[in-house]
């Protein structure tokens, strides 16, 4: 079993290896690579695309690694692959981003991106820190996760689905903030599961050991 995570110069590598290599260990998942290779990410079995930054500029940066999207899309859609977008990562399987520029997505999910507003002017954004999950729809990777476990953020924006199937849980900021959406083997979260202690090692878990 092999999981690829997807180098493309705009995400926080180092921690999300580090948790994924640990976890990867205690469940028996196989082997966990970070790779920019195409050929790589084709033949993984399942495949994580971080992100950190803004939505345009991570667009940009993944399609400016020749082949890899089109690897991931082959891997995810066509193969069917379990595949998990953390952060921008899971922003950009949407129809479309709202941050500084309309920006198209991939076209997975159907909604958009849009800057969180609280109905609470006194909260600041961007949403940055601790926040209590409230689970709306049972998943493989929720296994063990309920409503009120924590999860770390730090956005600005979260994705708004067309679908309210798609979403799989959100947090409370003043008002609903989309945390994991989720359609077939495609799953993303808005928090850091690298950076969310027992809840995020839980989520991984799952996803490692997730046969869909």
């Amino acid at each position: 079993m092999l999981t690829a995570i997807v180098d493309y110069e705009s995400g926080n590598l180092h921690s999300a290896q580090k948790a994924f290599e640990r976890v990867a260990r205690e469940t028996g998942a196989g082997e966990v690579i970070v790779t920019a290779d195409p050929d790589r990410v084709r033949r993984a079995d399942r495949v994580v695309l971080p992100g950190d930054g803004a939505f345009p500029a991570c667009r940009r940066a993944l399609f400016d690694h020749r082949g890899v999207f089109e690897a991931i899309e082959e891997a995810v859609v066509t193969g069917g692959r379990p595949f998990l977008g953390i952060c921008i990562g899971m922003q950009m399987m949407a129809d479309r981003g709202l941050e500084y520029e309309e920006t198209p997505g991939f076209g997975w999910i159907g909604g958009e991106v849009v800057r969180i507003a609280p109905g609470d002017r006194a909260l600041k954004v961007p949403h940055m820190g601790w926040n209590d999950l409230v689970i709306d729809r049972a998943h493989p990777v929720l296994d063990g996760i309920a409503t009120g476990d924590h999860a770390y953020f730090v956005h600005s924006y979260h994705f708004r689905v067309a679908d309210p199937a798609d979403l799989l849980a959100h947090v409370d900021y003043a008002g609903p903030v989309t945390a994991i959406v989720g359609r077939g083997t495609m799953v993303g979260t808005q928090f850091h599961p690298e950076k969310s202690q027992a809840t995020g090692l839980r989520l991984i878990a799952n996803f490692l050991t997730w046969t869909p």
